[in-house]
This record gives structure tokens, sequence and C-alpha cells, in this order.
């Protein structure tokens, strides 16, 4: 499992997530992460507001509900192993 560094946007403060899948839904791209390797972490679903030429990526956390619903449920198929509630 990759695991990734984000630096959040007042630049003092950093946290560590695994990324578990990631997928593109009507153009944007969205990671399922988590903050632990065990069983029982929390899971994030993030999307990536950057555009294609940035340097680098800058994601928030999906909080909309619509847009929760509908990208957990890609991702629930995606890995049907995983219980994302």
């Amino acid at each position: 499992m990759e695991k990734i560094k984000f630096q959040f946007a007042d630049g003092e403060e950093a946290a560590e997530f695994f990324v578990l899948e990631q997928t593109r839904i009507g153009g944007k791209n969205y990671i399922l992460v988590t903050d632990s390797e065990e069983e029982d972490g929390e899971a994030l679903i993030l999307k990536d507001l950057s555009a294609d030429q940035d340097p680098e990526a800058v994601y928030e956390i999906v909080s909309e509900d619509e847009e929760l619903e509908a990208v957990s449920g890609v991702f629930a198929k995606m890995l049907d192993d995983i219980d994302l509630i």
C-alpha cells in the first residue's frame, strides 16, 4: 500500500495516509485514503482540485453528501472486501 504525505494549507502541519484506491469521475480525480494499514483505520475520500499542469496536487476532503455517496459507492464496488461505512 502506497503511503503519501499531505501538507496542510497552513504549511506547519503534515499528515501521512495510505492510499487504498483511486478513480476518476466526471473529470475529477478522487483517492480513498486511510490513516492506518490495519483494518480499523479511519478512511477519507479526497478530491483533487489541481489543474493537470500544476506541479503538485491539491486535495480537499469530500464532504458534500450527494458527492460523497456517489464516490463512496464507486469505491465500494472497487473494493468489495472493505466496509466504507
